[in-house]
């Protein structure tokens, strides 16, 4: 079976984001990861959803944890009559695309891939016991095309940053992660990565660091109040991130914190180049909601409690930043302005 991850850091190995097989999927626990390498195993696919909402896996993960969910959905669905089989399978894709509300459009994408697969499957006349092997293809082809993809947006971003620079990151960028340090490797480009923590989950110092650092590149974990000096300092040549949701407008919807980022940048003539593909199911900001999680989580640390009981916590789990502070939308078909995201779709 053809991968498309070789050269990749352990956290970005395809059965390290999430797995089917023997009528369930294994997803590692990126809330503790790397203090603890455990994985979660959901044998129905309302605990992958589950796992996708508790942030089990987070960033690109959910999405291969969806398309996994839908393999283990098929293996579920796989006595029920005809009328019965297409509607649990249709169930299973609206429930695992919409785990959490601010990535509905990108996960629907996955989940009605596999649909479709499913569509063609049955047309050929395959096996209900072969479908979820069938779906599970379908969801490691979905892998290889994604690192694929982002080997292209990383020979983009790679351009743009010096000889053995320095550039600041922002929460865990999943794939484009491990792309971006394989094509600087490739050229010999030693670059240094700086890396906010990104709290609450810590997913700039647990899960980013440890790519980078796996891949054998200089890293720096700061907190997350320190970007704004630390650009200074430390002569930060270019600032990235990924984004949840690229607006047809130009707006960015990424981990809170990215925006106080993106203003440091602009203040210190620090280019932000953000990765991804806008979205025309978002025609602008205002179709976007900001989830909002469980304010508690921002009183502890880790499990571990550090305010007094009558104070209370707020969560935006994102936030916005706006076209004027975004220098280049990153793609696998070159750099875009935010103020002219149609150029993108031109010529489809």
């Amino acid at each position: 079976m053809y991968r498309a991850d070789e050269g990749i850091g352990f956290l970005l190995r395809y059965e390290n984001i999430a797995w089917y097989e023997n009528g369930a999927v294994r997803i590692l626990d990126r809330r503790i990861y790397p203090v603890k390498i455990e994985y979660v195993t959901c044998t129905k696919h309302q605990e992958v959803a589950k796992a996708i909402k508790d942030m089990v896996t987070q960033s690109g993960g959910p999405y291969t944890a969806a398309a996994m969910g839908m393999a283990l959905a098929a293996y579920e669905a796989r006595d029920l009559d005809d009328g019965k089989y297409l509607a649990y399978m249709n169930e299973a894709a609206y429930t695992l695309s919409h785990a959490r509300p601010t990535t509905v459009k990108k996960m629907e994408g996955v989940t009605k891939r596999s649909l479709k697969r499913l569509a063609a499957e049955l047309e050929k006349g395959t096996s209900r016991n072969d479908m979820p092997e069938k779906l599970f293809e379908e969801g490691i082809a979905r892998l290889n095309e994604t690192y694929e993809n982002y080997d292209r947006v990383a020979h983009y971003l790679a351009d743009k940053i010096p000889h053995n620079g320095t550039i600041m990151t922002q929460c865990f960028a999943e794939t484009i992660i491990g792309t971006l340090m394989r094509e600087c490797r490739k050229r010999g480009n030693e670059v240094k990565v700086i890396c906010p923590e990104t709290r609450p989950y810590y997913q700039g110092a647990r899960l980013t660091a440890s790519v980078i650092s796996d891949m054998g590149f200089d890293t720096t974990v700061i907190t997350d109040n320190m970007p704004a000096y630390v650009m200074k300092q430390k002569n930060v040549d270019l600032f990235t991130s990924a984004a949840d949701v690229i607006t047809m407008d130009g707006y960015v919807v990424n981990k809170i914190g990215t925006f106080q980022i993106a203003l440091a940048a602009h203040y210190w003539g620090i280019p932000y180049f953000t990765t991804g593909s806008p979205n025309p199911g978002h025609p602008d900001i205002s179709s976007v909601e900001i989830e909002l999680r469980d304010p508690e989580l921002v009183l502890e640390s880790m499990g571990f409690k550090h305010t007094s009981d009558k104070v209370k916590g707020y969560y935006p789990a994102f936030d916005i930043t706006p076209p004027k502070f975004v220098d280049g939308i990153v793609t696998s078909k070159g750099i875009y302005s935010p103020y002219n995201l149609k150029a993108y779709f031109e010529g489809e």
